[in-house]
């Protein structure tokens, strides 16, 4: 059992089976209602930073918006690929270099995709990879794991077991937290049929003056630090994601 760089082929075959209960079309909501309610002009294009299986691209491109996913993993994008539309469109590239001639309304990077990002350095060069593709009235939109709510409620290993047309599909976690480093390290044993495959995860957490300095640092005015998926909640210990 070899393990494996994060999202790869394994992994990213069962992401969509594991990831069935999650409510994107929910969050897209939330996304549009976000936007909208900060951002004057009109929302039309939509550029989709750390995208996978483009979940929140396919839903957002079917509501009409004109949409870009990038994500560095092709069997990621691969699956994203299913996914097709006049609106949508998908492309393999790091986040921290991806460079376009094209310029978007808004910049995504959902489901803890700047936690991906484990030097101060990487962190700011996906920053300003969002910024240089936004438009000047353009709006950055992102979800990152809170520090008070990790230091206060803990990683613990957890099984997640799916039903699926091939049968049962288990995935088991083990985390670790590097206090020194700020993020969790977790090793994901993913086991379906007959065949069994390991991933190790580093995920960063973040706290309020980290992103502050972060977007300051690339360029940005704050908006606001919401709870996730309750943006107009006030963060606090037992809010994992904002």
């Amino acid at each position: 059992m070899n393990a494996t760089l994060p999202f790869g082929a394994e992994y990213a075959q069962a992401y969509d089976s594991l990831y069935a209960d999650k409510d994107y079309a929910a969050e897209c909501d939330l996304i549009e209602r976000v936007l909208r309610e900060n951002r004057p002009a009109p929302l039309r294009s939509i550029l989709d930073l750390g995208c996978g299986t483009g979940r929140h691209a396919a839903v957002l491109a079917a509501r009409g918006y004109e949409v870009l996913g990038v994500d560095r993993s092709p069997h990621m994008i691969e699956l994203a690929r299913r996914e097709v539309g006049t609106q949508l469109d998908y492309a393999v590239a790091d986040l921290r270099t991806f460079r376009s001639d094209r310029r978007f309304d808004a910049v995504l990077m959902m489901f803890a995709v700047l936690g991906y990002q484990l030097e101060d350095a990487d962190v700011i060069a996906a920053l300003r990879t969002a910024r240089l593709h936004l438009v000047d009235s353009g709006m950055l939109l992102f979800d990152c794991w809170y520090g008070p709510a990790v230091l206060h409620q803990r990683p613990s290993d957890r099984t997640k077991t799916v039903e699926t047309p091939a049968g049962l599909l288990r995935r088991q976690a083990h985390s670790r937290l590097d206090l020194s480093r700020r993020r969790i390290d977790i090793d994901f044993d993913i086991e379906r049929a007959r065949t069994r495959s390991q991933e190790t995860h580093n995920v960063r957490f973040f706290f309020a003056e980290d992103i502050e300095r972060f977007l300051a640092a690339a360029g940005y005015s704050l908006v606001r630090i919401g709870g996730m998926p309750e943006f107009d909640r006030e963060p606090d210990e037992s809010t994992w994601n904002v």
